[in-house]
């Protein structure tokens, strides 16, 4: 991680509007444990481009990560409405297995919730 958050790094310093330069930094600065760095570098690149799915995902793993469930949510809801859910298995690669099983067992969760308020109406 150190080495590819170095030529992420480095690939933003040359395009600071790549945004896949600054995905790949973020994804190393997560991998390093440097959350809060990563959180503020997706943003960045959010602000640029506010719909982007990969983007929002992987924001919606750090709210997730923190405790805040509801702006998680809120993210994850974008990214569906969008209707780019392509990225959410390569970024699932990408996450640490604690992080991962986060993520899998709240949108499961939050699926069955889903269902059962359907049911109910």
């Amino acid at each position: 991680a150190p080495g590819v958050y170095q030529l992420a790094s480095l690939l933003v310093e040359l395009d600071a509007s790549d945004e896949a330069s600054q995905i790949l930094c973020a994804d190393a600065l997560y991998q390093m444990g440097c959350v809060e760095e990563a959180h503020k570098l997706l943003l960045l690149a959010l602000s640029r481009n506010p719909q982007r799915s990969p983007i929002l995902a992987r924001l919606a793993l750090l709210q997730l990560k923190k405790g805040f469930m509801y702006d998680g949510n809120q993210l994850l809801k974008k990214v569906i409405r969008i209707g780019d859910t392509s990225c959410l298995l390569p970024i699932m690669d990408i996450f640490k297995d604690e992080d991962r099983k986060l993520m899998q067992t709240h949108c499961h969760l939050r699926a069955l919730s889903i269902l059962k308020n359907k049911e109910e109406d």
